[in-house]
């Protein structure tokens, strides 16, 4: 064996040598290249290079298919329905948006009950605060309970995902519909912030044919807003969105009723709902009609809608709880005084000048009463409702007090002879009763004597917008209704009384800014002498009295009944009629509006304010203390002058002047001369309805004038006559 290896080598030294060769030249045994290590590092570059342009490719398609996605359609998603909210933000109307869905706003932190949030996010997101719009977990989770049970137990998409379902619709369900949803999630999460999402989310979520959102949903098949939901009812709502048409309350109540009781036990499953408050939920049946939208306060809304342009949410001053008591009031009222009668109610809140509550119509729906024509707003005859204002200027310029006496009897103006509603005459009453018995003829007397001009441009600067017939100039007529005015413009009116004088301009929206400065109406004195007087006036039957300060009106031919009230809080202004102004025989202010009044303060909830206390200066007295010429009120034609007696008339100041009162000096150096020619003695000065004393015998006197501005000073003499100037005190 030793011999043998030797010869082994030299019998093959071609095997050595082909080997050695074969390596070097790398080639195989038939004369072909053998693959070496270069070749394959060749192919495997080749191999990468090709992977990595594909990827490219990939990712380059990819984001050119994203881009190619377009923008987020966030102001299509965001537009909602108009709704119409009261001062603290209750619902009053909706308005379904243009394709006749009902979308409503959603703010989740102060609309939606806490319960229903956590069911909804145990459901369907559990995660949704913690991923960025997929949640592979969820995926995961919802593959695994497919494969093992057979079927669906839980879906794999997140809010955020279905939100772009949501903003994007697809009828078909794929592949590729999944991938752009979870595209379009990620999107949406760099974009909003959680909270906007759901709120979204809740905005939009299908819950059978028009609606669409927790809101609209609940409001629709619950009858109210999804605050406060019990267990049941959130559960019902978290489940009929899975699929809305085929669990609709209204037609599928069933099938509603076992996709409620599945997210129940889910829940109990999930420990989020305890076993025994799923069994009570589930013993609740489930609503099988849908409810009408609430129509609150629908001629406010109206104008408002009108009014305000793009906005979403219209905030009103109004109180969706005094409106729902009040609307009731006058549907009922209207039936009752029979057909085709409709009503009109305002209320304003004194201080602000805020519109709490307006009822336009008594029924908005009913053509017979012409429902939808807002009367708050129809320029109607007044009646005797601007008898207060003739009244209030009296006891401004200072020649008649409300304890003073005067005539109720036939008198003449021209070709005007003036009459009593009941065709009688009183003789000589208080003043104060004459008001409250709503007399014509010293109305028209003391009118005459204010001066009709001066009435309607007082009226009109405090906003009240008196209409005259065309081409007509305010006459003595106007004080027994004899031009147009709304109900809403004598409520403003009104609550200058209580507002000692001056008014407030009416709001109905809540705007940003409140730039809205008081209207001068009457003096204070004047204003709360007329308050008080009106205070006494006599209430409808079975009411209280003096507890409202309020006046009845009836226009010529029975076509409008009024009754305008006050407190210390409020002013409510009642209209009773036909739309059309057909008269209705027997309707009369005080039979039809006054018990509505009277009811309608009631129903308010509050107790009555009382009124603002007497202005500092204000003379309080009855008639045998009062100076001798507020004792009766005598028209000037009436006066009898002897032994060549000359008018009284105001020498100094003079009418419209400007008076600079030096107030260095004190008191005394500050005093102002009154002069004046004629009267007869004894005469009182007033200065803006407050007595300061009599003239001397050489007919002046030195007054302490009032603060800048306007005064009103007046001298009346022992027979009544007056004379009165306006001054600038500077």
């Amino acid at each position: 064996m030793s011999e043998a290896a030797p010869h082994s080598q030299s019998s093959c030294p071609g095997l050595s040598r082909a080997s050695t060769d074969f390596g070097a030249a790398g080639k195989n045994v038939d004369g072909r290249d053998k693959p070496g290590h270069d070749g394959v590092l060749g192919r495997s570059r080749h191999i990468v290079s090709a992977a990595a342009l594909a990827f490219i490719l990939a990712i380059t398609g990819f984001v050119a298919w994203v881009y190619s996605l377009g923008p987020l359609p966030l102001d299509e998603s965001r537009q909602v329905s108009t709704t119409i909210v009261d001062r603290n933000g209750k619902l009053l109307r909706a308005y379904a948006m243009a394709d006749g869905r009902w979308r409503l706003p959603v703010d989740a932190k102060a609309n939606v009950d806490p319960i229903y949030l956590k069911l909804l996010l145990a459901y369907e997101d559990q995660r949704f605060h913690a991923h960025d719009g997929i949640d592979p977990l969820a995926l995961g989770r919802a593959a695994l309970q497919l494969s093992t049970r057979g079927h669906i137990v839980s879906g794999g998409s997140t809010i955020t995902m279905q939100l772009a379902r949501l903003m994007e619709p697809r009828r078909q369900r794929s592949l590729y519909a999944k991938l752009r949803q979870m595209v379009r999630a990620i999107e949406i999460e760099r974009t909003l912030s959680k909270s906007e999402i759901l709120d979204l989310y809740l905005a939009l979520a299908p819950y059978g044919g028009n609606l669409e959102g927790i809101r609209a949903a609940s409001i629709a098949y619950l009858g109210k807003e999804p605050k406060r939901l019990s267990l049941a009812e959130a559960a019902l709502l978290v489940a009929l969105p899975q699929s809305p048409e085929t669990r609709r309350l209204d037609r599928y109540p069933d099938a509603a009723l076992k996709a409620r009781d599945r997210v129940l036990d889910r829940m109990v499953e999930e420990h989020v709902v305890s076993l025994e408050d799923a069994k009570q939920a589930k013993a609740v049946p489930v609503p099988k009609l849908r409810k009408p939208m609430p129509i609150l306060a629908p001629h406010a809304s109206d104008t408002a809608l009108a009014t305000v342009k793009d906005t979403p949410v219209i905030k009103l001053t109004l109180d969706a709880n005094l409106q729902k008591v009040l609307e009731p009031l006058a549907r009922d009222r209207a039936v009752a005084l029979g057909a085709n009668i409709s009503v009109g109610i305002i209320v304003v809140d004194n201080e602000s000048g805020d519109v709490l509550a307006r009822v336009g119509s008594a029924d908005y729906f009913d053509e017979s009463r012409a429902g939808q024509v807002d009367m708050t707003r129809a320029i109607r005859s007044p009646g005797s409702t601007l008898k207060p204002f003739i009244y209030g200027l009296a006891f401004e310029d200072g020649f008649v007090h409300p304890d003073s006496l005067i005539d109720d009897r036939p008198v003449r103006f021209g070709s005007y002879a003036p009459e009593n509603f009941d065709m009688t005459f009183q003789g000589t009453v208080p003043v104060k009763k004459a008001l409250q018995l709503s007399l014509n003829v010293p109305a028209i007397v003391l009118l005459d004597r204010v001066g009709a001009n001066r009435l309607a441009s007082r009226l009109r600067q405090a906003g009240g917008n008196l209409i005259l017939p065309k081409d007509e100039a305010p006459g003595l007529a106007m004080g027994l209704g004899g031009v147009g005015v709304t109900l809403q413009d004598l409520a403003q009116l009104y609550a200058g009384f209580a507002r000692l004088g001056t008014t407030k301009p009416l709001r109905e929206v809540v705007a940003a800014k409140d730039d809205r400065e008081p209207l001068r109406l009457l003096d204070q004195v004047a204003a709360w002498q007329v308050g008080n007087v009106l205070l006494g006036t006599p209430p409808p039957e079975n009411a209280a009295h003096n507890r409202i300060a309020f006046k009845t009106g009836t226009s010529y031919g029975y076509r409008d009944a009024w009754s305008v009230g006050f407190d210390g809080r409020m002013t409510i202004g009642v209209w009773v009629g036909r739309p059309d102004g057909a008269p209705v025989p027997g309707l009369i202010g005080r039979v039809a509006a006054a018990p509505i009044l009277f009811d309608a303060f009631a129903r308010t909830g509050k107790t009555l304010a009382p009124l603002p206390k007497p202005p500092k200066g204000t003379l309080v007295a009855s008639n045998a203390k009062l100076p001798l010429p507020l004792k009766r009120f005598r028209p000037v034609g009436e006066l009898v002058r002897t032994g060549g007696e000359q008018a009284l008339h105001i020498q100094f100041p003079l009418n419209g002047s400007r008076i600079d009162v030096d107030r260095s000096g004190g008191t005394e150096a500050a005093a102002m001369p009154v002069k004046v020619a004629g009267g007869v003695l004894p005469m009182t000065v007033m200065v803006n309805g407050t007595a300061l004393g009599e003239i001397d015998g050489r007919r002046q006197r030195l007054i302490d004038p009032p603060g800048p501005g306007f005064a009103r000073l007046t001298v009346i003499d022992a027979t009544g006559a007056a004379d009165t100037v306006v001054i600038r005190i500077q």
